[in-house]
């Protein structure tokens, strides 16, 4: 035990000690309920430990279609730990699911998340024993790579973590005759109506033949297939390399953040929509072999993107525009709406500045207790518990 002089603050370190203090204090107020910064998980490395009460959420539950119906299903997230995965896993639980979650790491044992299966889904042996051991109602198949870049290097893992882990997991799904089978697809496919439709990168290459294979299988073997394409999904818990979090990161720090020229426009879509779209897919009836977008439908640049983050950070250092190289040219594609509403009963209802705002709160929030959690550390060095113990 470390003694009450510690030796990485100095004897008697009066300063030290009410620093820290006063940061607590300072932030303490302000600390928000603590969320799912990364879900609680249940390692199950394919056998299962037990499920528990279900996740916390950040958002009330009345915000995604409560579908009575997916109540008490099995259900199989490949890809769990994942941006959409880790949110599709949160919501099922609170609808009241049972929610099992592949993934290519270990994950740490905690009662109120999915129970967690070790697997690599481009395995097929892995693959079809996750699948006959959980014997799920419903598969969504969110694993694979997320690298959109044109790169040579990135044709290999795409094509095995993308395509053969789709193949895989059709196979596994039909064999066992599980419930619907619930693919991602992505806006980057080249669109049908193209004369000549090309994908602009190993990912959207892979893509397009994983969901060419999702309808072969629904046509060929009856498979109960349904693609989902979401578009420019941002919000919590994105890959820190994305656009947006590199942003509001980048402003929080109070550095100015290097992006392209900004005249590239997408439909972006908040994360929670779109999980709503997910869950309205799992028993929506007569969508089988059916690709639904899920978009605003409505093109918005990156530089009026990164305008609007920094209006709500406030005041931030200006945004260096042409700093970061263009991609090389990307059709723009927007988002059919309509056929989303006609066949899911869906559309987004997130406006781009409300789902800004709480994606830059969850950041913040983060930064404050990161704060928080330093300033108790450093009560904890100096054996504080008097002040501690008030504090709490």
């Amino acid at each position: 035990m470390r003694s009450r002089a510690s030796p990485l603050l100095g004897e008697g370190n009066n300063q030290s000690r009410t620093g820290a203090i006063l940061r607590f204090k300072a932030f303490a107020g302000q600390a928000p309920a603590w969320k799912q910064g990364a879900l609680p998980v249940v390692d199950a490395c394919q056998s299962r430990l037990g499920t528990g009460d279900g996740a916390q959420t950040s958002r009330s539950t009345e915000m995604v279609h409560q579908n009575p119906e997916i109540t008490d299903l099995k259900v199989l997230i490949t890809g769990g730990g994942g941006f959409l995965g880790s949110h599709l896993c949160q919501w099922l639980l609170g609808l009241g699911c049972e929610v099992h979650a592949t993934s290519r790491i270990e994950r740490e044992r905690d009662g109120r998340g999915p129970i967690w299966w070790r697997a690599d889904m481009a395995d097929l042996s892995m693959a079809r024993s996750v699948v006959a051991a959980v014997k799920p109602d419903i598969v969504y198949h969110l694993a694979g790579s997320v690298g959109a870049s044109p790169d040579l290097e990135l044709v290999v893992p795409t094509y095995q973590s993308l395509l053969t882990s789709t193949l895989n997991v059709l196979l596994a799904g039909t064999e066992a005759c599980s419930g619907r089978i619930i693919l991602s697809g992505s806006f980057t496919e080249p669109q049908p109506s193209l004369v000549h439709p090309t994908p602009h990168s190993p990912y959207a290459a892979a893509k397009w033949a994983a969901s060419g294979y999702g309808r072969m299988f629904n046509i060929l073997f009856q498979a109960p297939v349904v693609i989902l394409q979401p578009f420019m999904v941002y919000g919590p818990r994105q890959a820190p390399a994305k656009l947006i979090p590199t942003v509001i990161k980048s402003l929080l720090g109070d550095t100015a953040p290097k992006v392209t020229s900004g005249k590239r426009r997408a439909d972006w879509v908040y994360v929670d929509d779109v999980i709503d779209g997910f869950v309205l897919a799992a028993t929506t009836k007569g969508i089988e072999g059916a690709t639904i977008d899920l978009g605003s439908g409505r093109l918005v640049s990156i530089r009026e993107i990164v305008e609007r983050i920094v209006a709500i950070v406030g005041s931030a250092p200006s945004p260096i525009f042409g700093a970061v190289p263009d991609r090389p040219a990307e059709n723009e594609v927007i988002a059919d709406t309509e056929f989303a509403r006609a066949r899911l009963g869906w559309t987004a209802k997130t406006s781009l500045d409300e789902g800004l705002r709480r994606t830059v709160h969850w950041y913040r929030d983060g930064a404050i207790a990161a704060v928080i959690a330093q300033a108790l550390s450093q009560l904890l060095l100096l054996n504080n518990w008097d002040e501690l113990s008030a504090l709490l």
